[in-house]
């Protein structure tokens, strides 16, 4: 089977090399073609990109992430096709194990991977994204929700018979929205644990805060447009809903305690507290998997006091978006 690896690239010249190093020290014994889609960059990344041996298409206008894949699966010769992020190294059995994983099933299936629990770059902060996208994408493998495109490997007749993805939809959430659409026609979705990329975060504190926020903000405008608002989906897990439920009841518990005194709403805060923590056990574990008790410690105190706010503000931010344009177009599908 011949692979066609699809590498989306907008600016990305800080990592576009790294992600072609890695991705052509795989240890494959097949053969396989890298197409590279530069989506009309503005720095330098088409020169690094001519250093390798791969395909590059050069868009003259900027598409968006689902215009470039599209634009790089029309131009791929594969029998297979394999979706990954400039940001993201390929390890070297990932392309194996993908095939592996897609030869199991049926044509009409979508193989997917996630990321390694412990990302390229050293940072607290990276280190949280990482460890808690690898658990919640793959607390579920048996029936994912969708299948996402840092490590996506899909038939190419199935990927063009089906449209590819939505072009024009929204920045972010192209793969859910193809995974979602895969299933309801008919399409088989699994997820292989073993199918991992390293991600290259170089997250900050604020970095961190603002991918929260903004994630969260289109989550929540596809699922009320999606009507699955409450659906357990990879990141946008019962476990984080819940986290953030309990953080904004809990700061308006301590607020009320502040202002009267009564201990009740003190102990209804612990008690939140105490749930939440029980509601996330198995993230916690995977926060200690990945890094060991000091990091598990941070990243736990981290995604029960900071991190839900930052996610709660994007949800409100999106519920108030769909609600506009529900209330622009007098339609709120």
């Amino acid at each position: 089977m011949f692979i066609s690896i699809i590498i989306p690239n907008r600016n990305g010249a800080a990592t576009i090399a790294r992600c072609l190093e890695a991705a052509f020290t795989s240890r494959f014994e097949k053969s396989f073609e890298v197409v590279v889609v530069d989506d009309a960059s503005s720095d330098n990344s088409a020169e690094i990109i001519r250093r390798f041996p791969c395909r590059l298409i050069r868009l003259a206008r900027h598409h968006g992430a689902a215009g470039a894949r599209n634009a790089g699966a029309a131009h791929s010769r594969g029998e297979m096709l394999f979706f990954t992020d400039a940001d993201c190294l390929l390890r070297e059995d990932t392309l194996a194990l993908a095939w592996q994983a897609l030869s199991a099933y049926d044509p009409r299936t979508v193989a997917g991977g996630t990321y390694t629990p412990l990302p390229c770059d050293d940072s607290f902060f990276s280190r949280f994204q990482s460890a808690f996208i690898h658990y919640s994408e793959t607390k579920r493998a048996a029936d994912p929700d969708y299948v996402a495109t840092h490590a996506l490997a899909i038939y190419a007749e199935t990927f063009r018979r089906h449209g590819g993805f939505a072009e024009g939809f929204l920045p972010i959430l192209e793969d859910v929205e193809f995974s979602h659409r895969l299933r309801r026609a008919g399409c088989r979705l699994v997820m292989d644990p073993a199918i991992q990329v390293r991600h290259i975060f170089n997250f900050t504190l604020l970095r961190s805060l603002r991918n929260a926020c903004v994630k969260a903000m289109y989550w929540a405008l596809y699922s009320l447009r999606n009507r699955d608002l409450f659906a357990d989906s990879g990141t946008a897990s019962h476990e984080l809903k819940a986290s953030v439920a309990a953080y904004f009841i809990g700061t308006l518990c301590l607020g009320a305690y502040f202002l009267t005194a009564a201990p009740a709403w003190l102990g209804l805060t612990f008690a939140l507290v105490a749930g939440d923590l029980h509601v996330n056990r198995g993230l916690l574990r995977g926060f200690r998997a990945a890094g060991g008790r000091l990091f598990a410690a941070a990243a736990t105190l981290y995604y029960l006091f900071v991190y839900p706010l930052a996610v709660g503000t994007g949800a409100i931010g999106g519920a108030a978006l769909f609600l506009a344009r529900a209330f622009r177009s007098g339609n709120p599908r």
